[in-house]
């Protein structure tokens, strides 16, 4: 399964049988592993391809969700999609703000974004 293209993922833990929620929470929590990955490996060789694999990622998820959400028809509550929306503009800020002054301290709040949501997702308690 190719790691740099979120859907895949989707696609390929679908089969697995995990509901919206799950497969939700896998993404969210492959997306975190990649940022830790990269902050942890940050001036190791490959330190350049890992963050644009990362970032690249991180991106394509929250444009999904970007999509998913804004439809008026989507189950979530309107205040909660909103609020996760408010998310994915911060999510594409920092992303820039990491693409134009790279610091592996800028990727600890997207990790800890990705974790809150996909643990709540599983129905656990939020915490980072």
């Amino acid at each position: 399964m190719p790691v740099n293209n979120p859907f895949s993922a989707y696609q390929e833990v679908a089969k697995k049988t995990l509901d919206g929620p799950a497969l939700e929470a896998y993404v969210l929590n492959r997306a975190a592993q990649l940022l830790i990955e990269c902050k942890n490996q940050w001036n190791e060789s490959g330190h350049q391809e890992r963050l644009d694999k990362a970032l690249g990622y991180n991106q394509k998820l929250w444009t999904f969700f970007q999509v998913e959400l804004a439809n008026p028809e989507h189950s979530l509550p309107k205040k909660i999609r909103e609020d996760i929306l408010s998310l994915s503009i911060f999510i594409d800020k920092r992303i820039y703000e990491v693409i134009t002054e790279p610091d592996p301290g800028k990727l600890e709040v997207m990790i800890n974004i990705n974790r809150n949501i996909a643990n709540g997702l599983q129905g656990n308690a939020i915490g980072s």
